[in-house]
C-alpha cells in the first residue's frame, strides 16, 4: 500500500488487515401510475487498514494533517494505491481518489511486542490501474 498526499509518498509496507466497501446512496421514487422503485447511485468508498508500525511514515502523515488544519483551517486529501498479488502470480493495482483518512488507533507500546495502527478512510472513487 502506498499513499500520496500533498505531493509525497508515503511507503506502509507492512499491511495486516484492509477492507472496503462501496457507499451507495438509494434514490426512491413513488410514481403515481406504477410500482414504486429504487436507484442505487454511487457515493464513494470507505474502508479501513491495519499495519505494523515499522516507520513514522504513517504518524508523519497524521501528524502533517493535523497540523495543517489547526495552523490554516486546511484539510488534506490523498491517493491511496492498494496492490493485490492474484494466486495467479499477476498484480492488481486498485486507486482510491480524494481519499480522507481518519487514525483509529496510534497503537499499544509494549516490551517484546508487535505495534499495530488502525486507519479509517473514505474516498470519492475506486479506480483499477491494472
Amino acid at each position: 500500500m502506498v499513499l500520496i498526499w500533498n505531493g509525497a509518498r508515503v511507503d506502509l509496507p507492512t499491511i495486516t488487515q484492509f477492507q472496503s466497501q462501496p457507499v451507495m446512496t438509494a434514490l426512491k421514487s413513488s410514481p403515481l401510475n406504477d410500482k414504486p422503485k429504487t436507484y442505487e447511485v454511487p457515493n464513494g468508498w470507505s474502508g479501513s487498514f491495519s499495519v505494523q508500525r515499522d516507520s513514522a511514515n504513517l504518524d508523519d502523515l497524521v501528524t502533517d494533517n493535523e497540523s495543517a488544519f489547526w495552523s490554516a483551517a486546511t484539510i488534506t486529501n490523498g491517493t491511496i494505491y492498494f496492490y493485490i498479488t492474484e494466486t495467479d502470480g499477476s498484480t492488481s493495482t486498485w486507486e482510491y481518489t480524494d481519499a480522507s483518512i481518519a487514525m483509529t488507533s496510534a497503537g499499544s507500546w509494549s516490551n517484546d511486542n508487535i505495534v499495530s495502527q488502525g486507519v479509517t478512510f473514505t474516498a470519492s472513487q475506486r479506480v483499477k490501474i491494472s
